[in-house]
């Protein structure tokens, strides 16, 4: 099977030579196409593409004075990213403060952030921790109103106070949310994939509609955000995502029928949760990147590459139409793109001590390969759900989270996520909208969570693991 991936490779790199000969003089597009081996098939469906909310370059606006700290709602204050965000605004008070939050049932840690932070509005998913919460917090001076459910962290996304939001809710669960901001006109700082994955054929003309600013908060979106500003109109010609190559990227394809819960979720570069570093591993993550940059610049599918650089210091790349390629680098830490998200057009200073420096001494050695597909069938499918566009793409997403929540449950092995959500992307092709409603978007995502489900639990769906690779 490895001689046939080299051969293969071999074959394309020859086919890519000859696409470019043969489209010298045009309008400098390489042929790219991703040849999707054994996954979904589009079987004719295609979507028209929403306006991408940086169509191919960044208009970067005249820096006013500030007028004093720039307030902000946060979405999902006690997961990874709302920790982060909080961090950074008790780093710079002169810069950011904090008018609301929302959490999910992390009560102990909710209750220390509102007394260091003392925001005006707290939502709490779990209305049966309001008690404990309240009894936690009854001598904070400043005391908040407190809401609870989807309608509590609607209310804290268009909170009257925000200048903008930080969205870190995990799942389509952020998808209402970051629509209630954009309709009062909050700028946006995207660190939940759903919102535009599912949601992008709704968010997108939205966001369009009320002129809400989209700014990407994930280390790759940032970086091309980062490197398409100064890029004329028609200056881009492809996107370059990088990839850690998670847990096993050292691991031989017929090892992985081996892996446990603990390894995948263990990643050598990045400090992330459970499900992201699970999606890491399979490349679920990239896959889904992606398409979340075809959304946000307006790549085509052909124009936007996967390379696995194992340093995790360059955090993504783009070429120009001259083929000079603009990469942004620095240390792997989330907090920076983060917090680019939360100051931009700003750069804010900051200082050694809590901002390690790049020092490309130490880091010592940049290294790339191309990402093994045999290892890594997520990106086949990601790019055939990509393709197809409409409702496919929150299909998958859901499809994805449920059956990693299934497989770090111990109810199905690694190897059977991709497999599952390629069933589950199959299955949905009956019920597929090109251009779904918002409703269309949540109830798809829900049935793809039921369906993934379904299978797994009543036994219809029979494990891969076994099956000689």
């Amino acid at each position: 099977e490895f001689e046939f991936i080299y051969l293969f490779l071999i074959m394309q790199q020859q086919l890519r030579k000859q696409a470019a000969a043969s489209h010298a003089g045009s309008a400098g597009r390489v042929g790219r196409r991703m040849v999707c081996r054994g996954a979904l098939s589009t079987g004719g469906l295609h979507a028209p593409p929403p306006p991408p909310a940086w169509p191919g370059r960044v208009a970067v606006p005249e820096l006013k004075p500030s007028s004093g700290p720039k307030s902000f709602s946060l979405l999902g204050s006690t997961g990874s990213i709302g920790t982060q965000t909080l961090e950074i605004i008790a780093e710079h008070p002169d810069k950011f403060n904090l008018t609301a939050m929302a959490a999910g049932s992390n009560v102990d840690l909710l209750a220390k952030q509102i007394r260091q932070f003392q925001p005006k509005l707290v939502a709490i998913k779990d209305a049966s921790k309001v008690p404990l919460l309240k009894e936690l917090i009854k001598d904070v001076p400043q005391q908040p109103e407190i809401l609870v459910g989807d309608e509590g962290a609607v209310e804290v996304a268009r909170h009257s106070e925000a200048d903008a939001v930080v969205t870190g809710i995990v799942g389509c669960a952020g998808l209402l949310p970051t629509v209630a901001a954009i309709k009062a006109k909050k700028e946006i700082c995207l660190a939940n994939k759903e919102t535009l994955i599912a949601g992008g054929p709704f968010v997108l003309p939205l966001a369009k509609e009320y002129g809400v600013n989209i700014l990407p908060a994930d280390s790759e979106h940032s970086a091309i955000f980062q490197c398409l500003q100064g890029v004329p109109d028609k200056g881009l010609r492809r996107i370059i995502l990088t990839a850690s190559g998670g847990a096993f990227r050292d691991w031989p394809v017929e090892k992985l029928k081996e892996v446990t819960v603990e390894q995948a979720i263990t990643h050598p570069n990045w400090s992330m949760g459970k499900k992201i570093t699970t999606d890491s591993a399979t490349l679920m993550n990239k896959g889904l990147e992606v398409i979340e940059a075809h959304y946000l610049f307006g790549a085509e599918y052909d124009d936007i590459e996967i390379v696995v650089h194992p340093q995790s210091i360059i955090h993504s790349m783009v070429e120009t139409q001259d083929s000079s390629v603009i990469a942004q680098l620095g240390w792997p830490d989330m907090k920076l793109p983060i917090m680019y998200t939360m100051s931009w057009p700003e750069r804010v200073p900051v200082q050694d001590a809590t901002w390690p420096r790049l020092d490309l001494a130490k880091a010592s050695q940049l290294t790339f390969k191309a990402p093994d597909r045999a290892k890594y069938p997520s990106m086949d499918l990601s790019y055939a759900a990509g393709r197809i566009g409409g409702s496919m793409t929150g299909v998958l997403s859901a499809g994805n989270e449920q059956s990693v929540e299934m497989f770090l449950d111990g109810k199905i092995h690694y190897l059977d996520i991709i497999p599952l959500n390629e069933a589950c992307c199959e299955a949905h092709k009956k019920d597929w909208m090109a251009n779904p409603s918002l409703e269309d978007i949540v109830q798809a995502d829900a049935e793809a969570r039921r369906w993934v489900k379904e299978q797994v639990e009543s036994g219809a769906y029979k494990s891969k693991v076994f099956v000689t690779l």
